[in-house]
């Protein structure tokens, strides 16, 4: 083969390299789920190594149960994901450790109603045989699971592709939590733990850390995401709008990129204060009403009725969100993450643009995607590179000993 030369397998190389069986590999190909990549002057397929990559997708969303109508329809939303496969393929190991931890979950549940048929023979109780069934029907919708893991990673894969600040966000609000030893931390709405998964060199050794989230799906995803460091941490479900801690606990309260998401601030606020030790602080993260917003631009020019930018964070942003803590603290500093995103691609772009919470991913498909991607590319075309806006920071509201007065 000459250097440079794309190398083919027919379907049978195919089969035999894979131990896929013809039958299966020319079934995909009818309904539309493997198409070879070209044809041959005598009309064998021809499949690609990106074919293969796809092919390794499918059978590993088949391995964790989902049907082919199912896979078909991820396939058919992942608009290149092929392209970077290294990230594909963490965020397939990531799902597969999910169902891992789902089924070590099932065989504790096996494993205690065995213990209970040990002592009680036969007459094992109904509570017993009903907790079987319930961790069962515990199982997660892996379909939906891996279609939120793949809009997570657009999300952070944009933001690592194209931005102009190579600290990146996580290390840079971390290094500034500092590294004083012996602090008692809180996390509210931990997320996965990205923070502490990112800057896992960086945690003090003597940090006694409480990740908490309001959802248990969550805490569970943060376990798995710190995975062998996930023993460093406190887990605990709790709503920060009523947080089930004592008055002047914690050292540092953290609440990076969720406040916005809280239905009552005016309640979490005071709570955050409580908490917290007088000298503690507050870390409250958030981005501008310009953050993105040529993202937005470039998307409505396309068509008015098309929404990207979740409305929100408007409940708390860099310009409304010092009005939101003052009524509590009294000293606070509002620190600003300088960045930019250069974007010469417009793939990670739309897949950016599909993966919010919006409206974007269910008008962008077919004929109207292909229509999209060609507008894009001709805007990247112009430009060189598309200009966007990063404009992210906290604000660390810290509590005064009279503030510990104010509240007793």
């Amino acid at each position: 083969m000459k250097p440079g030369e794309v190398q083919y397998l027919t379907t049978g190389q195919l089969a035999q390299r894979t131990g896929m069986t013809l039958r299966t590999l020319r079934y995909y190909d009818k309904i539309g789920l493997l198409k070879p990549a070209k044809y041959n002057h005598t009309s064998i397929r021809l499949y690609s190594k990106d074919d293969v990559a796809r092919l390794e997708k499918i059978q590993m969303l088949k391995y964790i149960g989902l049907s082919l109508a199912e896979i078909s329809q991820i396939m058919l939303n992942d608009t290149a994901p092929e392209r970077d496969l290294r990230s594909s393929l963490k965020m397939q190991k990531d799902i597969i450790q999910h169902k891992i931890a789902h089924m070590m979950y099932v065989s504790k549940t096996i494993e205690e109603a065995l213990g209970m048929v040990d002592e009680q023979g036969e007459e094992v109780d109904w509570e017993g045989l009903a907790g079987i069934i319930q961790s069962i029907h515990k199982e997660k919708d892996w379909s939906e699971q891996y279609q939120n893991a793949f809009r997570l990673q657009a999300r952070i894969s944009l933001y690592d592709q194209f931005s102009l600040n190579k600290i990146g966000w996580h290390r840079w609000f971390f290094e500034h939590l500092g590294s004083v030893p012996h602090l008692k931390v809180l996390e509210l709405g931990c997320g996965d733990a990205a923070l502490w998964r990112r800057n896992v060199d960086l945690i003090p050794e003597t940090w006694n850390i409480t990740l908490t989230d309001l959802s248990p799906g969550m805490l569970d995803e943060a376990k798995i995401s710190l995975g062998a460091h996930s023993g460093r941490f406190k887990f605990l479900v709790a709503d920060a709008q009523a947080v089930p801690f004592h008055d002047n606990e914690f050292d540092i309260v953290i609440a990076n990129h969720m406040l916005y998401h809280v239905l009552d601030i005016n309640r979490a606020v005071p709570e955050m204060h409580r908490i917290l030790k007088p000298g503690g602080c507050l870390y409250a993260s958030t981005m501008s009403k310009s953050h993105l917003r040529e993202i937005e631009q470039l998307t409505q020019a396309f068509d008015a009725n098309i929404q990207v930018l979740d409305p929100v964070m408007e409940r708390f942003h860099l310009d409304n969100g010092k009005e939101a803590l003052q009524d509590s603290f009294a000293e606070i500093e509002q620190i600003r993450f300088e960045d930019h995103m250069l974007i010469d691609d417009e793939q990670p772009l739309i897949q950016y643009i599909t993966s919010t919470p919006m409206n974007a991913r269910t008008v962008l498909v077919g004929g109207k995607l292909d229509q999209f991607t060609t507008y894009l590319r001709a805007k990247i075309a112009e430009k060189g590179a598309l200009y966007i806006t990063k404009d992210s920071g906290f604000f660390k509201a810290k509590k005064m000993v009279e503030d510990k007065e104010k509240y007793i």
